[in-house]
């Protein structure tokens, strides 16, 4: 399983725990807002918006949540203004990260994470100084007990999916990006419930770390993930599986 896939799946444990303690929820709104500010409040014509809301449905979150954020993302309630951001970054060992921020305050925000990123080993770079190594794709993951994995790769490969990997306790399914938004209603109308579904960057190859340097970069990917204004984490690292595990129990 590769290092993304490895880390898709303690996203997933997090956000769980994220949305039992209303951290999630946080996040979820800012990314409604800012799809609806992008690309206005009319779902048909908005795949970014019909993505974040599945996502807020998914997460159990109160209908009027949702209008609101959406609402004041179109101008049509008085609310905060956030902007889309990314940054980038390396961690300990060379690790290439990237992040998908939405903030309403850039200098606050970017302080914070610089300092993040220097406290555990790590330092910000400049625009376009890792991006070279991702690519954009859709990603989607699914409980296992959700569905058998023979019948989801063929409803996903036939929706327009790429591939579809196998975790612990998960399925991920990659899109192009561009086809993500057919791909999940593909898979709900056939009944499957998404735990995720987003876009991000997945990394063209991965750095391998162990000992004290896979330690550190998990905690400083544990830590931007927890910030808030911090959407969504990618980076390029790969761990071995039972260092994994005892690393993220810690």
């Amino acid at each position: 399983m590769s290092g993304h896939s490895k880390w898709s799946t303690i996203k997933h444990k997090k956000a769980l725990k994220d949305a039992r303690r209303g951290r999630m929820f946080t996040k979820l709104i800012k990314d409604l807002t800012i799809a609806a500010r992008i690309g206005g409040s009319d779902l048909s014509a908005n795949p970014r918006l019909r993505t974040a809301l599945a996502a807020a449905k998914a997460s159990s979150m109160p209908n009027d949540t949702i209008d609101r954020a959406i609402k004041k993302g179109a101008g049509e309630l008085e609310g905060v203004t956030y902007e889309d951001v990314v940054y980038e970054g390396h961690g300990p060992g060379g690790v290439a990260i990237m992040l998908q921020v939405l903030t309403d305050n850039k200098n606050r925000t970017v302080s914070e994470i610089r300092h993040f990123f220097t406290k555990h080993g790590g330092n910000l770079g400049s625009p376009n100084s890792v991006a070279w190594m991702f690519t954009k794709k859709g990603i989607i993951t699914v409980d296992k007990g959700q569905v058998d994995e023979d019948r989801l790769m063929e409803l996903a490969l036939d929706a327009g999916a790429e591939d579809m990997t196998v975790g612990d306790e998960i399925f991920e399914v990659v899109t192009p990006p561009e086809d993500l938004e057919a791909v999940r209603e593909a898979l709900e109308k056939a009944g499957i419930t998404l735990a995720s579904a987003e876009v991000t960057m997945i990394p063209q190859n991965t750095v391998t770390l162990s000992g004290k340097e896979a330690e550190q970069t998990l905690k400083l990917l544990d830590i931007l993930q927890e910030h808030d204004d911090v959407q969504s984490v990618s980076a390029n690292f790969d761990i071995a599986q039972e260092e994994m595990e005892r690393l993220s129990a810690a």
